[in-house]
């Protein structure tokens, strides 16, 4: 006879290499088990009555950074849940305590979204730079073929050969940046609370800087860090006001990261040249002021939205959704 199916419980829609949108993953065996695969239908995150429905009596499951994992998740779950695997590198959503209370592993996917994430910070720190997505509006609004270019004193940009990047979290992704901002003629220099000497040593050369000093110092910032209690807040009204005038801040890991109230009043204020924000305090909430100014570009949490890296992302969220279930239960 044999054993029943385990339950893999995905509570968003995630890309199969090769498949429609949609259509779900499937998983081989894990030993004599069938993996039955159950996917969200909707493009959207799930509410929370929703989404306590959908885990229960799940194995393992597949969690959006926007879930809550806590406890009543965990109960909602019920007893057979042994893993969490967040489609995302941080996971500051899931109550580590609370899972472990009850035996559940956490994972998440923090290799492969390096690239994709990096390349977005680079995009934004070139649209600020150069006003790209200002002057695409320009030309939309007819401005362009009525009034011209206003050449040469129009639409002079900010270069970046020879000008400091300050990279905030020296992990994957900060490096990834520095290695693309190299190509431009950048500097580099990084916070950490220890020396990370592959970004000290040749092709990158960065110097290490405490981070009111970098930030008093830096061209361009572009944050990195992961969202703890520590790092919440990190960047408040006070640091902001160490920037430069001609300072570009971008941020690709979590809004919390910076007081948002704070810099929408410096860049209303146009004491920074601007901001390239990937990320937002209160997300899906964008603050009001954020949405009325043009020296901020602003794009809807997409760092690793690359086709190759996300369907990359489902196969290593799903494998380390398994694997957990596996060194929870021993096999069994």
């Amino acid at each position: 006879m044999s054993e029943a199916a385990l339950d893999l419980a995905i509570t968003g829609v995630v890309p199969v290499r090769g498949s429609e949108v949609g259509v779900a993953p499937t998983v081989p065996m894990v030993g004599p088990r069938r993996v039955n695969v159950r996917m969200s239908s909707g493009l959207s995150p799930l509410g929370r009555a929703e989404l306590l429905a959908f885990v229960r009596g799940a194995d393992a499951i597949v969690t959006m950074f926007t879930d809550r994992v806590d406890d009543e998740f965990l109960d909602a779950a019920g007893p057979r849940l042994r893993c969490v695997c967040n489609f995302a590198v941080g996971t500051d959503n899931i109550d580590f305590a609370a899972c472990q209370r009850r035996g559940v592993l956490v994972r998440s996917t923090p290799d492969v979204v390096t690239e994709g994430t990096a390349n977005l910070a680079m995009g934004l720190i070139l649209a600020c730079s150069r006003r790209i997505v200002q002057a695409d509006a320009y030309v939309r609004s007819g401005r362009f073929s009525r009034d011209g270019n206003t050449f040469p004193t129009g639409w002079m940009g900010m270069d970046l050969c020879g000008r400091e990047l300050l990279i905030v979290g020296a992990g994957r992704i900060g490096y990834a940046v520095a290695q693309r901002a190299l190509a431009f003629g950048m500097r580099i220099a990084y916070t950490s609370r220890s020396r990370k000497l592959n970004f000290e040593i040749a092709p990158v050369a960065a110097r290490r800087v405490e981070l009111d000093e970098g930030l008093a110092c830096a061209d361009v910032v572009s944050v990195h860090t992961p969202l703890t209690p520590e790092t919440r807040g990190l960047i408040d009204a006070r640091r902001l006001s160490l920037l430069r005038p001609e300072a570009i801040l971008v941020n690709t890991a979590r809004g919390a990261v910076i007081d948002e109230a704070a810099l929408a009043s410096v860049l209303r204020q146009g004491r920074i040249w601007g901001a390239g924000l990937d990320v937002f305090e209160r997300e899906p909430a964008v603050h009001p002021d954020l949405l009325t100014l043009d020296n901020v570009v602003m794009t809807p949490h997409m760092g690793s939205a690359e086709r190759r890296w996300r369907e990359e992302m489902t196969i290593v969220a799903v494998g380390n959704a398994m694997e957990g279930w596996r060194l929870a239960t021993g096999g069994a």
